[in-house]
């Protein structure tokens, strides 16, 4: 599964920074994170994801900037019964600061539907956030037309993912839908374009291998329908010639018709191209193609 290896990838990549432990964190909570209010002002924060890679990656991330929390697992009731995974962490005073930090909650505790700019105001921090929203709702179908999605909950996070795409070199197009949105991309060109920027540089190489191997085929295809094309084309005009002579006087039609017509008695399967280049002295293909066009013409006149 493409959506596997993407995840696998990104887990794979240390970020350099502080602030890029944030900002990824801040991705990942922000397109598969819950609050959850306990009362008087306690709230507990739940990541909700559908692989262990990613749950270990949140616990890494949390656990390196001092916050502790725990993965459960549960079925998923619909479709496949697949195991889901949550990472919760319980409030306290160092998880609210870091998730205040991260721009998921604010200092009252209640949850940003988007981040501060700070969170994402330097170039790694914007690549750190966009690859945590990869790993916490990505997915990548393919290889044949391929196409990535962001999942969030309401058009304003799609919207801020398309943002950062943008300062990154990147274009991801904003679908919203009743229950909601997505940041999308199409095509190879377009998936690549944020993959190199977040880091999947292993994934792009694979996907463009696919894509070149594709087009070959694809040109290889053509090729081949062209030249059976061709065979059937030459094939019928071969038979229709061969039948016209056959009600024609071959001996006594002039001397440039009778050579042509003799060339096609002799070669049935022939192309115009080879019994012009029979011809003595040679033809062009035009000439030898009036030649046999003007053999036609005569038997159906003497018919």
């Amino acid at each position: 599964m493409l959506s596997d290896d993407l995840r696998e990838e990104l887990a794979a990549i240390a970020p350099a920074n502080e602030c890029d432990r944030l900002a990824e964190l801040s991705g990942l909570f922000h397109v598969a994170g819950r609050a959850h209010l306990r009362g008087r002002g306690s709230v507990d924060v739940h990541l909700d994801v559908s692989s262990s890679t990613v749950a270990r990656r949140a616990f890494a991330l949390l656990r390196a900037v001092g916050v502790r929390s725990e993965i459960r697992t549960y079925p998923r009731r619909a479709f496949d019964k697949a195991t889901r995974y949550q990472l919760h962490v319980e409030g306290s005073a160092d998880a609210y600061a870091t998730l205040s930090g991260a721009g998921v909650l604010d200092r009252a505790h209640r949850p940003l539907g988007r981040p501060p700019q700070r969170v994402v105001a330097r170039r790694c921090c914007a690549t750190a956030y966009l690859r945590g929203a990869l790993l916490g709702s990505g997915t990548l179908s393919g290889p044949k037309r391929p196409q990535l999605e962001i999942r969030t909950a309401e058009g304003e996070g799609a919207q801020f993912l398309a943002g950062l795409a943008r300062r990154l070199g990147a274009e991801l197009r904003v679908r919203e839908r009743a229950s909601h949105a997505t940041a999308y991309a199409k095509g190879t060109e377009a998936i690549a374009d944020l993959l190199v920027a977040v880091g999947a540089v292993d994934l792009v190489l694979g996907l463009e291998e696919h894509a070149v191997l594709a087009a070959t085929r694809a040109d290889a295809n053509r090729l081949a329908n062209a030249d059976h094309a061709n065979l059937v084309r030459t094939g019928r005009a071969a038979h229709a010639q061969l039948e016209a002579l056959g009600r024609l006087d071959v001996d006594a039609l002039p001397d440039d018709l009778r050579e042509i017509a003799l060339l096609r008695l002799r070669h049935p399967t022939a192309s115009t191209a080879e019994l012009a280049r029979r011809c003595k002295p040679n033809l062009s293909k035009a000439s030898a193609h009036r030649r046999l066009r003007r053999l036609q013409e005569l038997s159906r006149l003497r018919n």
